[in-house]
């Protein structure tokens, strides 16, 4: 396989980079099979929950679909914890990155922010406050968010749910990460 020729990305030519950019678009083509292959790895669970991880995300994507929510709203759902893996204490951010080039804006702030809206059902268990959202009040956004969290994301933790293999989202993952990258 041909390489660059620099050791220093400041020595590196047009040539170089022309090639570069070609193997990266390549890469990125391939960014869906790689999230469709890590959310399949996501069988453990931290300890003390009914389900794995990736239960959890068929069950938060099945209630989108059942719902009829937009196709890049269900890819959302399924993914909106990706994070959870490699970032636990910020994993909205996370997941909200990885989708932000191909989703609205609207979608990607929901999934930023779900983690503190779903703060709401825990916090104050926890000596925290429960109403952190509340900042948000007022957001265009604010009820897409309450609404993601208590119809879809809190509610799919149930070990009795009939969710939808992940098989089944292959092609609106592949879908929405295959369109041109939003300007957000």
């Amino acid at each position: 396989m041909e390489k660059v020729k620099f050791t220093q990305m400041k020595d590196g030519t047009k040539e170089d980079y022309l090639l570069l950019e070609k193997h990266e678009k390549k890469f990125i083509e391939g960014t869906a099979d790689r999230l469709i292959k890590f959310i399949s790895g996501l069988t453990a669970t931290l300890e003390g929950y009914k389900i794995t991880r990736l239960e959890h995300s068929l069950q938060t994507a099945t209630r989108a679909l059942n719902d009829k929510a937009e196709d890049e709203m269900v890819v959302a759902a399924l993914l909106h914890d990706i994070g959870d893996e490699l970032a636990p204490l910020n994993h909205s951010e996370y997941a909200a990155a990885v989708l932000r080039p191909y989703v609205s804006e609207k979608t990607h702030w929901i999934v930023e922010k779900h983690g503190e809206f779903q703060m709401y059902y825990y916090a104050h268990h926890l000596g925290g406050n429960k109403n952190q959202r509340d900042k948000y009040k007022g957001h265009k956004y604010y009820q897409d968010t309450v609404d993601f969290c208590e119809n879809w994301d809190q509610k799919s933790f149930d070990p009795n749910f009939k969710s939808l293999p992940l098989k089944k989202f292959e092609p609106l993952v592949k879908k929405i990460f295959s369109r041109k990258p939003y300007s957000n």
